[in-house]
């Protein structure tokens, strides 16, 4: 077990670094010993206190005052009011996926195609006041009895068209996908602030002592731009940022004990560093970070064998294993994510996010080049595995309890970026997301975009509604749910607040 601290604690130990040379492997700036530091190290911090009071931590576990016994921030809280939802999975198509190809249909778009039109749109190439229409690649089909029209990208999605929230007119304040990433998982355009899975693990604490509360799985080709910033607790404390969850292999890098600690050597160690950190801590009485990292290393104990049984999906029968498409090469590595997303919600955890495209180019939904190329590589690896999530979890009568949201971090527009091509620029001013269960209404469609697709017109909703709706399902309000941080109240809908789209909520 690789005993980090979380990078609240450096200040204890200084993380050696790397020099980043020009054959150095790196990520997002980081040599990969920083990135694991930030990333995946961190985990043994993430409960900070999950076994405080417990075990043979229990009388030795104190509060700063010396006195009061010690509770776990990630104790279970009581919800504000009755929560619809229990369990967040947040499928997040990182890069951008076009609105108008996938779930907004625009036929006024078919007839355009080529043609060059006066359409104010705003992008990664600045402001325009006219572009080049490119028509959808794909044709729309109704589906279910709501009579929704969803692209050919989507068949499979499409038929729980019933289930699904619609939000057509979702905007957000940047365009720049390192900025748009972090308004869609913290609120704010820049760094530094927790993010939504942060806010519900503070708000309810976890249902699973053994576990992550909060869980991000990454794709296959790497992660998103702006990195861990995008899972990180940021003004609070540690315990609340994501864990990174391996889909193959160890679920969690550096979890399983070395060779040469079997036989109780371990359990030994951690004992003794038990008693190194307490006589550490006697000293030091008002620094609640001690007693976070001597509980930091019985919860990776625990973990040892419970996240391992966790996300073993050898566990599940072969036809759920199909139905999440893990007997097809291109949708298997993302069914996968998916089938464990269901498993951990099982257990408890409270905020599941999984990520489709990693890295840069055509390895995420950015179609900047072949509009055509791009959606049906990452709609062909996704369709298949959300489908067969959403209908794993409603014949489970798990559907009604687990919210699902579906989205970017922003749009595309309806014109092209270049001359010769059918890539689109990023799209802040209106795109679509759905959600689905978790107490939402189904075959809803709220909102609307320009018959073009290029803003929202009707019902304009902010990315802060979309988090307050979140917070409501779960039984916390967006507007008293508060972190005093830097003399102000903090929350994740900002200080000004922020309504939740309560014709979503059934």
């Amino acid at each position: 077990m690789n005993l980090f601290l979380s990078t609240k604690s450096e200040r204890y130990f200084q993380v050696p670094k790397k020099r980043i040379d020009d054959n150095s492997k790196n990520f997002c700036g980081r040599t990969r010993r920083e990135f694991l530091w930030e990333a995946g190290a961190g985990f043994t911090s993430l409960a900070l206190g999950g076994m405080l009071g417990q075990g043979f931590l229990a009388n030795q576990s104190l509060a700063a005052d010396g006195v009061t016994a010690y509770t776990s921030p990630l104790a279970p809280k009581a919800a504000m009011f009755p929560a619809k939802a229990k369990t967040v999975i947040f499928l997040f198509m990182y890069g951008g996926p076009s609105h108008v190809d996938t779930f907004d249909y625009k036929p006024a778009l078919y007839p355009l195609d080529n043609k060059t039109v006066e359409v104010k749109t705003f992008g990664r190439g600045g402001h325009r006041s006219k572009g080049r229409i490119v028509g959808p690649k794909w044709n729309f089909q109704p589906y279910g009895e709501c009579g929704k029209y969803i692209s050919d990208l989507f068949p499979n999605v499409g038929s729980m068209a019933d289930d699904l929230t619609f939000l057509h007119s979702m905007t957000a304040d940047s365009p720049l996908h390192g900025s748009a990433m972090l308004m869609m998982n913290s609120g704010k355009v820049l760094s530094g602030a927790p993010c939504l899975g942060s806010w519900v693990n503070y708000g309810l604490g976890t249902l699973n002592e053994n576990l992550p509360g909060f869980v991000v799985m990454l794709d296959k080709t790497g992660g998103p731009i702006s990195g861990a910033k995008n899972w990180s607790s940021g003004y609070m404390p540690a315990q609340y940022q994501g864990t990174v969850l391996r889909s193959e292999g160890p679920p969690i890098l550096d979890l399983e004990p070395g060779e040469l600690l079997g036989g109780g050597i371990q359990r030994s160690v951690l004992d003794h560093l038990r008693a190194e950190n307490e006589l550490h801590a006697a000293a030091r009485v008002g620094n609640p970070d001690l007693a976070a990292r001597i509980a930091s290393y019985e919860l990776a104990f625990q973990m040892q064998s419970s996240a391992p049984e966790a996300v073993d999906i050898d566990a599940e029968d072969e036809e759920t294993k199909s139905l999440y498409g893990l007997d097809r090469e291109k949708t298997a590595d993302f069914g996968r994510k998916c089938l464990m997303a269901r498993r951990l919600a099982e257990r408890g955890v409270r905020f599941i996010q999984i990520y489709s495209g990693g890295n840069h180019d055509d390895n995420n939904w950015d179609a900047h080049g072949d509009l055509k190329f791009n959606h049906d590589k990452h709609a062909g690896a996704t369709d298949l595995p959300i489908a067969g999530l959403l209908k794993d979890l409603k014949r489970r009568g798990m559907l009604d309890e687990t919210l699902v949201v579906w989205g970017g971090e922003f749009g595309r527009q309806p014109t092209a970026e270049y001359e010769h091509t059918t890539g689109r620029d990023h799209n802040s001013y209106g795109f679509t997301m759905w959600m689905a269960g978790g107490g939402t209404k189904g075959g809803v469609s709220i909102g609307a975009t320009d018959e073009l697709g290029a803003e929202a017109i009707e019902r304009p909703l902010h990315v802060k509604n979309l988090h307050a709706t979140v917070l409501q399902l779960m039984g916390l309000d967006p507007n008293r749910l508060s972190y005093f941080h830097a003399g102000l109240d903090e929350k994740l809908v900002g200080v000004e607040g922020a309504d939740p789209i309560w014709e979503a909520i059934a």
